[in-house]
């Protein structure tokens, strides 16, 4: 087993310690919990790696996992919302892939909102402040917590490396 894999589950672990504590950074989407067996499985199970990895600020191995779960199972909204946030994270040449997995995210899952929030943020970076306030709206009546961060980025408060990878990647 590689070290990198190996160290994943230590990486869940200590992320779910920082959520018990309170003190954990955003994070698209948390680790779900893996259902007992078939494809769903496998796809969560892969997806929880990609979180980890995410953590880690591994974003193209975090991509690799996504990918790897979304084709065991397309349906994982929180996959498609993480791949959208490892890609943005890789530079403005993913931004057009990474809209389509945040657009997809939502059409499984309407009320994920995170996705909201770092769309909002990737419209933002593609200089986009009316679709950005549009999710901004929409987020408000979801999470007021990641409602501010975003009003943060659409008002201009927030710069460079934000909670999370908020405002982060404006290349």
């Amino acid at each position: 087993m590689s070290r990198r894999r190996a160290a994943l589950p230590a990486l869940l672990l200590a992320w779910w310690m920082l959520v018990a504590a309170g003190m954990a950074a955003a994070v698209e989407s948390d680790p779900l919990p893996v259902p007992t067996n078939g494809s769903r499985a496998d796809a969560v199970r892969l997806y929880n790696d990609g979180v980890a990895l995410l953590l880690a600020r591994d974003f193209r191995q975090a991509q690799q996992k996504f990918e790897a779960a979304l084709a065991r199972d397309e349906r994982l909204a929180e996959a498609h919302n993480n791949l959208a946030y490892a890609l943005r994270m890789q530079g403005r040449h993913n931004f057009a892939s990474s809209l389509e997995h945040y657009n997809r995210a939502i059409e499984l899952k309407s009320d994920l909102a995170q996705a909201y929030m770092y769309r909002g943020v990737l419209f933002m970076q593609q200089g986009d402040k009316v679709r950005a306030q549009q999710d901004l709206e929409r987020l408000r009546r979801l999470d007021a917590r990641l409602a501010a961060e975003l009003e943060g980025v659409v008002e201009g408060a927030v710069e460079g490396q934000g909670s999370g990878g908020v405002a982060a990647q404006y290349d």
